[in-house]
């Protein structure tokens, strides 16, 4: 699972919605893999979380294809304050993250270790 956290720029939350969207319905159609892609305002419309789950790291990998094109526009809009990486990504994708956290002057918390719990892909 990876879940990024976002400062709404002033004056853009209402700019972003649409982008947002419809970079939603693009992800939905060509990173079939991304099991769970959400983003969620705090109640003053300032802070953004984006919450990403995987089955597995290789499609993490897949998800993360075309993410620097895609967060640079998403930057026009918020400022990251910070990411989280739950489970083992690819060392390439860890890498990656910690070069973005970096970047960016944010902190990067990664938990690889699942200790207990379950995600219910079906119901019933």
């Amino acid at each position: 699972m990876f879940v990024s956290h976002f400062r709404v720029n002033e004056g853009k939350l209402e700019g972003l919605r649409r982008p947002w969207q419809e970079a939603s319905r693009r992800l939905e159609v060509e990173k079939p893999r991304t099991l769970v892609f959400l983003g969620y305002l705090d109640e003053y419309g300032t802070h953004l979380t984006m919450v990403h789950v995987f089955p597995d790291a290789e499609s993490m990998d897949v998800h993360v294809q075309g993410a620097a094109e895609r967060s640079s526009a998403a930057y026009e809009f918020v400022e990251p304050e910070g990411f989280e990486i739950y489970g083992t990504p690819s060392d390439r994708v860890l890498e990656m993250m910690r070069r973005e956290a970096a970047t960016a002057g944010v902190t990067l918390t990664y938990q690889p270790e699942n200790l207990v719990g379950f995600l219910r892909v079906k119901s019933g």
